[in-house]
This record gives C-alpha cells, sequence and structure tokens, in this order.
C-alpha cells in the first residue's frame, strides 16, 4: 500500500500514524539535552574555577601546591579524555562497559544523563577557564586590594563578568546536545532519532522518515538559538542606564557615553 503513494503521500502517511512518536521521541530528546547541559555546566564551572586557581609558592605549603598540582592534573585528563572520543563511545563504555567490568549497572536513562552531562561539563570546563582567562586580571587585584579573598573575588567580580562572555558557548552546547544525543539510541533510549530509525525500519521509508526528523531537529534548535539569543540581549542590560548622585539628580547616558539631565 505504502509502496504505491507518491513522496509526499508517504510523509503524510508517517504523521499521521506515527506523528504521536516523533513528537514524544522530540520530547525525549529535549530532557536529555536540558538536563544534562545544566548538570554539565555546573560541572564545568566547577573543573574550570579549579583549574584557575592560583599557586602562590611563598603563601601555600608544599603539600597544599602538592593536592592541588595534582587535583589540576586529573581535572585536564578528565577534559582531555572526554573531549578526545566520540560519545558514542563512551555511552557504550559507560552503559556495557561499567556493567561487565566494575559490576556497576546503570539504567538506560542514568547512563544517558551521566554521559551527556560529563561530556558537556569537559567542554564547559575549557569555556570556563577562557572566559574567568578573559577577564582584566586588575579586577582580581582590585578585588582583593579591598579584603576580599580568592572565593569572594571570583563568585561576585569575576564570574558574573565570565559568565556573560560564556552565554554563547553554553547556547552552543544546548544546541549540540540535542543533535549529539541521537547517539544514545545506541543503549536503547527511545529519543527521536530511535523512533526514525523504527519507522524507517519497519516500513522501509528511510529518506522520508529521515525528512520529517530533521525538520523536527531543525525546529527545536531554531527556537533554542532564538531563546538564547534573547537571554543574551537580557544579559546585556538595556541600552540606556540611569545614574543618581547624591542629591538625587538623575543622569541617563546612552550607548554613546553622553550624559543628559
Amino acid at each position: 500500500m505504502i509502496s504505491e503513494m507518491n513522496f509526499l503521500e508517504r510523509i503524510l502517511y508517517l504523521l499521521q500514524n506515527y506523528g504521536m512518536s516523533f513528537l514524544q521521541g522530540a520530547g525525549t530528546t529535549l530532557a536529555i539535552a536540558i538536563v544534562s547541559t545544566i548538570i554539565g555546566c555546573v560541572i564545568g564551572f566547577a573543573v574550570g574555577v579549579v583549574q584557575t586557581i592560583p599557586v602562590d609558592k611563598k603563601r601555600d605549603g608544599l603539600p597544599k601546591r602538592f593536592i592541588l598540582k595534582l587535583v589540576k592534573i586529573i581535572l585536564k585528563a578528565y577534559v582531555e579524555l572526554f573531549r578526545g572520543t566520540p560519545m558514542i563511545v563512551q555511552a557504550v563504555f559507560i552503559y556495557y562497559g561499567a556493567a561487565q567490568v566494575f559490576n556497576i549497572h546503570l539504567g538506560m536513562w542514568q547512563s544517558a544523563f551521566l554521559v551527556v552531562s560529563i561530556n558537556t561539563g569537559a567542554y564547559m570546563a575549557e569555556s570556563v577557564r577562557g572566559g574567568i582567562i578573559s577577564v582584566d586580571p586588575g579586577q582580581m587585584e582590585g578585588a582583593k586590594a579591598i579584603g576580599m579573598t580568592h572565593v569572594q573575588a571570583m563568585l561576585y567580580v569575576i564570574l558574573p563578568q565570565a559568565i556573560r562572555n560564556i552565554i554563547p558557548q553554553i547556547g552552543n552546547n544546548f544546541i549540540i546536545n540535542i543533535k549529539d544525543s541521537s547517539v544514545l539510541s545506541v543503549i536503547g533510549i527511545v529519543d527521536l532519532f530511535f523512533v526514525h530509525k523504527s519507522v524507517a525500519g519497519a516500513l522501509y521509508t528511510f529518506f522520508e522518515s529521515a525528512t520529517i526528523v530533521m525538520c523536527i531537529y531543525l525546529v527545536m534548535t531554531v527556537i533554542s538559538s532564538r531563546l538564547l539569543l534573547l537571554w543574551e540581549k537580557k544579559m546585556d542590560g538595556s541600552d540606556n542606564y540611569e545614574l543618581v548622585d547624591a542629591m538625587g539628580v538623575g543622569t541617563q547616558f546612552g550607548q554613546e557615553g553622553k550624559g543628559r539631565l
């Protein structure tokens, strides 16, 4: 029956009979991407901050310097490992290898969130480290000059500026996770790509099913890009702002730096 239909009719047939399955698969893909990106950002920020902790030979004792150096080596190895290997291999290693070698049995969902989160964390770690380094060193010196500790300076001075610098990278990682989560079908996650393989394999409509799935992926990534762009503009603040002096008189400034009473 379906073999007698033309291309458009086959697409309509798939949407009519498997449309809900495609939507459920898309929902699974979005859920994995959103949760894993959030967890990955937390991991990335923690790793990136630790990697930028300075070592002072005069102030820090040998044990502290040794421990910090060892931690940085371990974190560097983690970043290189998960940035240098494919996510599909990581998924197979964690889901199947952990059970076989380490007797650690993780469910499909646990493995999916773990794989995408630690993969995102590895990429975010380098982005955070670069964002922190990009902040003028004078900011840290000024914060310490007024009595802030290193932790306080990072929390209240450096990180707020670094976050603004790495927002585009956070958005990129989220969009990448939407697309790359398709490899999780190898461990049985019923995401959008898994639905495509199931439908196409059952009806031999590979091209038609792929067309539908590509459109759904495109819609998700385009909408995500627009929302992230709005967030970025929100972080920039207003083009005009007002300063109030001691007399309570407001002076409005624009982008040109010119003020008017």
